[in-house]
């Protein structure tokens, strides 16, 4: 299991340094995160929405109607707040950097691993394609370009994911 990016009520620090920059809605912050985590956290709808009412109950942030999308601000007490907190907002931003890095090495380690299994597969297919054609009679050349060629095409639906 991926130990927790964010500690306990820091999310919610953090949600609202991400709207001090500028109002935004829900998807616009989704993002912002995921931007700032270079794409290896991307926090739910179901996270980030259910904590946006909370600092609005709180009072933290005002809903902006917005076509058919709401934005949300901080409210200018919450400016205030932030600045007495840019130390625990420095903190939290050290942590989000290795929690990046962690995550970015759990997904090489996890890359490297499938396409360790995926090399192992190969060469045996290979194996069983050398083996087959000489027992058939067929050039060995024949059936393993043919496995050949579907590895490379499983290692770019492997790339592509």
């Amino acid at each position: 299991m991926t130990p927790a990016v964010f500690g306990h009520g820091h999310l919610r620090l953090y949600l609202l340094h991400v709207l001090a920059v500028q109002p935004m809605h829900g998807y616009e912050i989704i993002q912002a995160l995921s931007d700032r985590f270079g794409g290896t956290y991307v926090p739910s709808a179901g996270t980030v929405y259910p904590r946006l009412g909370k600092l609005e109950a709180d009072g933290l942030v005002s809903r902006l109607p917005d076509g058919r999308r709401t934005t949300y601000a901080l409210t200018p007490e919450r400016r205030a707040e932030l600045a007495a907190r840019s130390a625990e907002l420095d903190e939290i931003e050290a942590g989000v950097g290795d929690s990046v890095r962690r995550l970015a090495d759990e997904v090489r380690a996890s890359v490297g691993e499938a396409m360790t299994s995926l090399r192992a597969e190969l060469a045996a297919a290979t194996r069983e394609a050398r083996d087959e054609a000489r027992a058939t009679g067929r050039r060995v050349d024949e059936n393993v370009s043919v496995v050949r060629g579907e590895g490379r095409e499983r290692l770019h639906r492997a790339d592509r994911r």
